[in-house]
């Protein structure tokens, strides 16, 4: 993939791409989110092969929320901590149907992102779900260019 965002027809994903997204929207199905009604489900992809899901919960003190992302790549690494993320791909549900705009993370899910991509000295793809079209990102740093980094703090 030559390109930062490559927009593709989500009937056209094949492989790890495919797979990654048929298990983000299965995910997306198992999310708690009684009060948004905005399900979202993440799949990802580590260097050994083993694929992680997982989903957004919500909680009435909404500050206390987390993102299907977050709790994807948190789980995948606490767990595996020498194996690096290799992909992911996101999927929205909205009102009972999968989104035909695609999500893209939000802040703080890119900044978690950009601390891995640091950690493990390797990008993350982007699988960006919706029914009418996916778009993949090459790397996740490509969403947020400059993101806090440790090294400012030891300026």
């Amino acid at each position: 993939m030559d390109k930062t965002l490559q927009h593709i027809n989500s009937e056209n994903l094949t492989g790890y791409r495919k797979e990654l997204v048929e298990k983000a929207k299965s995910a997306a199905l198992k999310a708690y989110a009684p009060y948004s009604n905005f399900k979202i489900g993440a799949a990802v992809l580590m260097s050994d092969g083993q694929i992680y899901t997982a989903s957004n919960q919500e909680n009435a003190a909404f500050g206390e929320c987390i993102c299907a992302e977050r709790v994807t790549l948190l789980y995948a690494t606490a767990n595996n901590p020498d194996v690096a993320p290799k992909a992911m791909a996101i999927a929205a549900i909205n009102n009972g149907s999968f989104t035909e705009q695609i999500i893209t993370p939000c802040g703080a899910c890119r900044q978690v992102f950009a601390e891995m991509e640091k950690r493990y000295k390797s990008p993350i793809e982007l699988i960006l779900y919706s029914t009418n079209e996916s778009v993949l990102v090459n790397s996740a740093a490509d969403l947020l260019p400059l993101s806090f980094s440790y090294g400012i703090m030891e300026q």
